[in-house]
């Protein structure tokens, strides 16, 4: 937790608004990177059994389920977590709070209606074109239940960011982790064979759990008043439909090579990929948990100080996820088949080069990541949905090409090519909505690496003089 406390400090590091920020930073960055951390933690375990007790085709569908309920669940909290904290952290009216919550609640409801009916209608002929026979319509048929369970769960966390409070969000996720890991775990123990409807009947239970948990902790935020306007749900689908349309073809953008790979090559190639994809995300941890707790801080800094407040956060943000990110990523790239043959297994070594591609990827991710972020949280939502589309669209393009002239290998250098050249088209555009500047973010990340290792040898420093006094008194006594 040291490194925690670390980073919370040195995004507000020489700023006079320290004193004012820092309990707000240390405690969201600590309850945001355990929720990231656990999340991967756990998913990481989940994979390491999963990865030895399913065939190389059925993880391959599994990675396929993971990436389309992903895509879905993360494209609706984009719409309403991100409307909703906007409108609640810059309104002091509990009336007004009630109404934007209420009509989060029911757009909620009505999106994941229409996806489950999408579902019923249309997952077996999505199933047939990925190549996955019948276990992909399946499984995403048996999380019904779960999908239902996200309403309220992503609902409640979105209550709990709202008022700037990341304990129950971590506490609900954790226990969803914990206890999906928990029944999967009888599997090997009870020598009982895994099948894909099992799992997602599992997911949706922890799902269910979570959500009591999640409950629990954000009762105190609660009007339990349902007052939705149809003025709010316009406002909150102005505001989100944007971030909507954004999110939805960013997180596709993000799975653009397990959906081609699927088409063109085979759903068992999935796994590759999948498994190069898990590793790569230990590598996000930071960026996303910054994620989560810069947009509420942002859109406030947008609302009170102006851009150049922003401006800061994103340079100083950027520059720590750098500084952490770099040494992990090249630590993977130097040592690719040693990391997989450890946690998949030789079969997977394949992937190796797959592998080393994304953590090249990795290393721009961040500057990415939180440009979309902080233009979203500053208002600017249609340029955001606009920049992604052209991505996709390129990508989508890219890929193609790589995969008919590469083959196998495709998708990770239609990736690769593809995040080198749009790390440079986003620093044009933030160069022009927040006047960022490249040497800032490379002088922070010198200054982070100075001043933790200062921090780290100060505490070093500390606790030797405290041992010494004891050494010596205790000679005393022997003596």
């Amino acid at each position: 937790m040291q490194i925690i406390t670390i980073i919370a400090f040195q995004i507000l590091n020489l700023t006079s608004l320290k004193k004012h920020f820092s309990s707000y930073w240390i405690r969201s960055a600590f309850y945001s990177s355990l929720q990231r951390f656990s999340i991967t933690l756990f998913g990481f375990i989940n994979l390491v059994v999963l990865i030895r007790y399913l065939s190389h085709e059925h993880f391959g569908v599994w990675g396929l389920f993971l990436t389309i309920t992903t895509i879905f669940e993360m494209t609706k909290t984009g719409l309403l977590k991100n409307a909703h904290i906007r409108f609640v952290t810059t309104s002091d009216d509990k009336e007004e709070r009630s109404a934007v919550a209420s009509s989060s609640f029911v757009i909620n409801i009505l999106i994941t209606v229409v996806f489950v009916l999408l579902v019923l209608l249309f997952s077996n002929w999505l199933s047939a074109w990925l190549h996955a026979g019948k276990d992909l319509a399946l499984t995403i048929k048996w999380f019904i239940p779960g999908l239902l369970c996200m309403v309220f769960f992503s609902h409640l966390e979105a209550v709990q960011q709202s008022h700037l409070d990341f304990k129950g969000v971590f506490a609900g996720y954790f226990v969803r982790q914990l206890l999906f890991f928990l029944m999967i775990g009888i599997h090997p123990v009870m020598g009982i064979a895994f099948s894909l409807k099992q799992l997602a009947l599992y997911q949706s239970i922890s799902i269910f759990a979570g959500t009591l948990v999640i409950y629990f902790y954000s009762r105190k935020y609660l009007l339990y008043r349902f007052n939705a306007t149809m003025a709010w749900v316009k406002k909150i689908l102005k505001y989100g439909g944007y971030i909507f349309a954004s999110g939805f073809v960013s997180n596709i953008f993000a799975s653009v090579d397990q959906f081609m790979i699927s088409k063109y090559i085979s759903a068992k190639s999935v796994s590759y990929y999948n498994i190069a994809q898990r590793l790569n995300n230990l590598v996000d941890i930071p960026s996303y948990a910054a994620a989560e707790i810069l947009f509420p801080k942002a859109s406030q800094a947008s609302h009170l100080e102006g851009n150049e407040r922003v401006k800061y956060l994103y340079e100083r943000m950027v520059a720590i996820l750098i500084s952490f990110t770099t040494p992990a990523a090249i630590f993977i790239i130097l040592f690719p088949k040693f990391i997989i043959t450890i946690i998949a297994g030789s079969s997977y070594v394949i992937a190796a080069p797959i592998l080393q591609l994304y953590m090249i990827t990795g290393l721009f991710r961040p500057m990415q990541n939180q440009a979309a972020n902080i233009l979203n949280s500053i208002g600017k939502t249609r340029l955001c949905f606009i920049i992604n589309s052209i991505s996709l669209i390129i990508y989508l393009g890219i890929n193609y090409l790589c995969l008919v002239s590469f083959g196998f290998y495709g998708a990770a250098i239609g990736t690769l090519i593809t995040c080198l050249a749009g790390a440079v088209a986003w620093y044009f555009v933030m160069k022009a909505q927040i006047n960022i500047h490249l040497p800032n973010i490379f002088r922070y990340s010198i200054e982070f690496y100075k001043s933790s290792y200062a921090m780290i040898m100060k505490r070093n420093k500390r606790n030797q003089t405290e041992v010494q006094p004891a050494i010596t008194s205790e000679e005393n006594v022997l003596s």
